[in-house]
């Protein structure tokens, strides 16, 4: 008899304190003192093993009392003290005061399902899903991407990198724009370094710039054939070829004008030559083999002599030494990007019905 008063006096506490949607952690001690409930009956009878497992004395049991841990996390992790911290964290926090069975896997249950983390919280866990590639080309310079690198330091006048890539051969063309650039200044960039070598593509891969949704644009290649294949919004990643090759000059830019970030401009011409001659790993051919069908020139190296001109040997030595620089930072930098791009991406299944998130922050 003893016993079912006890169990009866345990179900009303939590239906009392359950009917207090707004209590929080202090509250939910309080109330068991203020309606003389006893810390046996609101702590779920803790069992001496658990007593054990606990072993700090003030620790309140919450047992199976779903209500008072609900309450218990969202203050320790969703209020203003809380901080929207993560389980590790939150975990360390919460069980100075408070302990019951798989506290920490139900920490980590109510954080991943927490809206407020979703919405503003970046994830540090490899992309989703698997990489799905464009499909690959049949000729050369007939499919292209093209993107640009911005917010370089002013070099004879040019702060823009506008990339150009042949998706079949790799062959890739760097060429130098004043900022603000316009559709109309893109064309005639393109039709003065890409059209006069290559002709008009088939298709070209670009993200949503405003320069490739301008109606100017579009008409333009309309009228030569030639289809546009915006990248996926907010997906920037089917332009994968170009956002590759962007990282990789830019690191070797880096290396080379490091101490002198202005001359930047005066390299492109040299990264140009040395990146389409250099063997692209994807293909076990040198760009410049693959669009020309031959083997690349050999720059031979200068052979110290003595010259009418000390002018034009100094220059011939500098070439020398910039070709030799070039090609090893280029190396380096082409490890590096295959490394990085060959690592495996988590797989993730979603059924079709299923809510999910997308992060439109970076694109506002």
């Amino acid at each position: 008899m003893e016993f079912k008063e006890e169990e009866e006096e345990e179900v009303m506490a939590e239906e009392e304190v359950a009917d207090q949607p707004n209590s929080v952690v202090l509250p939910v001690v309080q109330q068991a003192e203020l309606l003389g409930i006893s810390l046996h009956a609101i702590a779920g009878a803790p069992s001496p093993k658990t007593m054990r497992l606990v072993g700090k004395i003030g620790r309140l049991h919450l047992g199976t009392l779903k209500v008072q841990q609900e309450q218990v996390m969202e203050q320790f992790h969703s209020s203003p003290m809380g901080g929207h911290t993560g389980s590790q964290k939150t975990h360390s926090r919460l069980k100075r005061e408070f302990f019951w069975h798989g506290m920490r896997k139900d920490i980590r249950k109510y954080i991943r399902e927490c809206e407020v983390c979703q919405r503003n919280k970046t994830e540090n866990l490899k992309p989703a899903g698997a990489l799905q590639p464009l499909p690959i080309p049949s000729k050369v310079w007939v499919d292209i991407s093209i993107d640009f690198i911005e917010g370089l330091p002013l070099s004879k006048g040019y702060s823009v990198i506008m990339v150009v890539v042949d998706r079949f051969s790799k062959y890739s063309h760097f060429i130098p724009l004043s900022h603000l650039y316009t559709a109309s200044t893109v064309v005639k960039a393109f039709m003065e370094n890409i059209f006069k070598l290559h002709g008009i593509p088939q298709s070209i891969v670009s993200d949503r710039d405003g320069i490739f949704t301008s109606h100017f644009w579009k008409e333009i290649f309309h009228l030569s054939g030639t289809k546009l294949l915006m990248s996926s919004a907010y997906h920037p990643q089917t332009d994968g070829q170009t956002e590759v090759m962007n990282k990789c000059l830019e690191g070797y830019l880096r290396c080379f004008t490091s101490d002198r970030p202005k001359d930047w401009a005066s390299w492109l011409a040299l990264a140009d030559w040395t990146y389409n001659t250099s063997e692209h790993y994807s293909t076990g051919f040198t760009p410049f083999e693959v669009v020309y069908r031959q083997k690349t020139p050999q720059l031979l190296p200068y052979e110290p002599r003595t010259m009418a001109v000390q002018v034009v040997e100094d220059e011939m030595r500098s070439q020398d030494f910039i070709f030799t620089l070039v090609r090893e930072n280029l190396q380096e930098a082409q490890t590096q990007m295959k490394h990085y791009a060959d690592k495996k991406r988590m797989e993730r299944e979603y059924n079709v019905g299923d809510w999910v998130y997308l992060w439109l922050r970076p694109y506002r």
